[in-house]
């Protein structure tokens, strides 16, 4: 078997050799048993099923929750030279009734399917009549009712196990803390699978937070110097800030789309298409865009405002740098997302145990932001995995952070809140404590209290610093009755008596802004320094995107950047050396070979 699945990983896919647990995972389903995969994005879980439905008899059922992701699956399964199909309301009637006589005959290899498909009982009825291989579980975290991507239809998917008791099932996930893996296992009857566990780092990823001053401007500077003609993803939190942003870098020249609920499904659905088959798009989105995105060159993912969870977090940036080349995770983070973050959450109609957990996971990320460590340390450790730190990926390895001992500004800080009552907001609290009389202050007589003017050796960006810290530490928290007031936590008890000090972090001061019209520099991270001007690189583009567009599919379908990438570094001159090259199989070299040859030949 291990040399079947061996043959069939290089004719077929073009890989010399299988990564980290890819070959038992595989053997494990191919014999027959169960798997559950816990392996992040760009970790090639894919191969993990789409192997062993090639090397069992009968079709492999994929179920995924998006229509995007099938169509890219199977896009790409097509050019390799395999029989892959999906099922959803993307088809006709026709189209639909072609591909489930495709699978009665047994013409496919692997078939695709929303789970709301696959519940329905004609469809049930059809697999029983069918020879199958094996059942998938792409993004299985979806099954887990405290997680980010809740389906009500993945929890009825043990069905699977009681109707086909002998056809083996694997689970994969690239997010899943301890408590929702327990939940996968339980729901979907994985007791008796065999659990695979990878690593979660993305080390080709650099997590970068910074203090969000003038959020639309530090991300046209962001782009600007460092992905000028990259494509990316900017998450925003409302629908609102989605077409505001995308207009906004539209005026300074970057090809930028919306993408949320409020958009006509045409028009979601061609802005998706562009990103995806054209160049240097950036999508600016709500966190409804992204699971299950194949395109494996997305150079950057940026955060105007906060997630809710690590969890969300993690997935979104995950996003970026799928080839394995150098990508970035760019956040601008301010007060006003800790607060209303907190307000959205316990405002809402969730039952409170519900809204227990969601305010743990985002104290998870609030700790994350604020810490000082390791990112990349720190968000191995939220998934129960260690890290030495110092990873030389992160703004906090890269320019260690300067702390202060914060504990009589923040003695000020809670006493203020306290004596104003407990009830108004930091822009309030800030005038207090720095003595300014304003139409609010008059009206409360605040000037008379004792915290007022006492803070007037820290500016007004240092004291939303210093409130912001403290209510991401817990001392603080936003009370939803007082229109998000602040108030104290217990907490706060021993900081105000001095038995607790406090350090906190020092905000590094905003960078004076240039001119972005007239300074644009150009850059992208390409995969190696003086890549826009290579004239064999940009010919080895240029060829792919003509290949791609010929047949109506996304560009990365044809080849990916680290393919690209290691034609442009070998130079092949031959059919079989270029057979060599990692992405390269048996199909794709049939089919664009010689192009590939001909572009290096001319070009070298």
């Amino acid at each position: 078997m291990t040399s079947c699945a061996q043959k069939i990983l290089h004719d077929v896919f073009g890989y010399a050799r299988f990564r980290g647990e890819q070959q038992a995972i595989v053997e494990q389903i191919a014999d027959g048993g169960d798997a559950l995969v816990l392996m992040p994005t760009g970790g090639g879980k894919s191969l993990c099923y789409q192997i062993p439905a090639l090397l069992r008899p009968g079709v492999g059922i994929v179920v995924s929750p998006l229509i995007a992701l099938m169509q890219d699956q199977v896009d790409a399964l097509r050019q390799l030279g395999v029989k892959a199909a999906y099922l959803n309301s993307s088809l006709s009637a026709d189209d639909a009734r072609e591909v489930q006589s495709r699978l009665l005959r047994g013409e496919l290899d692997l078939l695709y399917v929303a789970p709301e498909r696959l519940l329905n009982a004609g469809f049930l009825a059809l697999l029983e009549r069918s020879s199958l291989a094996l059942f998938a579980i792409d993004e299985a975290h979806c099954v887990s009712q405290w997680g980010h991507d809740f389906r009500p239809e993945y929890r009825e998917l043990t069905i699977l196990h009681e109707r086909f008791p002998a056809v083996p099932r694997i689970a994969l996930t690239a997010t899943a803390d301890a408590p929702t893996r327990r939940e996968i296992i339980e729901r979907l009857s994985l007791e008796s699978a065999r659990a695979f566990v990878s690593s979660f780092d993305r080390p080709n990823i650099r997590y970068r937070v910074t203090n969000k001053v003038s959020a639309l401007n530090q991300l046209q500077d962001f782009i600007d110097k460092e992905h000028a003609n990259d494509a990316g993803i900017v998450y925003c939190l409302s629908r609102r800030r989605v077409d505001e942003t995308a207009a906004r870098l539209k005026e300074f020249g970057w090809d930028a789309l919306p993408y949320h609920a409020g958009l006509d499904a045409a028009t979601r659905a061609a802005n998706q298409s562009r990103f995806l088959r054209e160049e240097g798009v950036i999508m600016v989105a709500t966190v409804a865009f992204g699971m299950g995105i194949d395109k494996p060159n997305v150079r950057f993912v940026a955060h105007l405002d906060l997630p809710k969870s690590m969890e969300g977090y993690y997935q979104e940036t995950g996003r970026a740098g799928r080839d394995g080349l150098p990508a970035d995770a760019w956040m601008a983070y301010g007060l006003g997302d800790v607060v209303s973050m907190r307000q959205m959450l316990m405002s809402g109609e969730a039952p409170e145990e519900r809204k227990r957990v969601e305010l743990q996971k985002l104290d998870a990320l609030l700790g994350f932001c604020e810490s000082t460590a390791c990112r990349h340390q720190t968000i191995l450790r939220y998934f129960g995995e260690e890290h030495p730190g110092n990873c030389g990926q992160c703004d906090n390895c890269l320019e260690p952070v300067d702390t202060w001992d914060a504990t009589q500004a923040a003695q000020m800080a809670l006493s203020c809140v306290y004596r104003t009552g407990q009830r108004f907001g930091v822009g309030h609290l800030i005038d207090v404590l720095l003595g300014k009389v304003t139409v609010k202050i008059e009206q409360f007589n605040h000037q008379q209290l004792s915290t007022f003017g006492i803070g007037r050796e820290l500016t007004q960006q240092q004291w939303s610093s210093v409130f912001r810290q403290l209510i991401a530490g817990g001392y603080l928290e936003a009370d939803i009755e007082a229109y998000g007031g602040l108030r104290l936590t217990e907490a706060a008890r021993p900081v105000l008596r001095s038995e607790q000090a406090i350090s906190l972090r020092r905000d590094a001061e905003p960078a004076k802004r240039k001119s972005v019209r007239t300074e644009r520099a150009g850059k992208s991270r390409e995969p190696f320094s003086g890549a826009d001007e290579d004239r064999l690189w940009l010919a080895l583009k240029a060829c792919r995107m003509a290949l791609a567009r010929e047949q109506g599919v996304p560009p990365y379908v044809i080849f990916h950047d680290s393919t690209l990438l290691e034609m442009h570094d070998r130079r092949p001159a031959s059919l079989a050396e270029l057979s060599r090259i990692s992405g390269v199989g048996q199909g794709k070299l049939a089919r664009y070979g010689d192009d590939f040859l001909k572009v290096i030949e001319e070009n070298f």
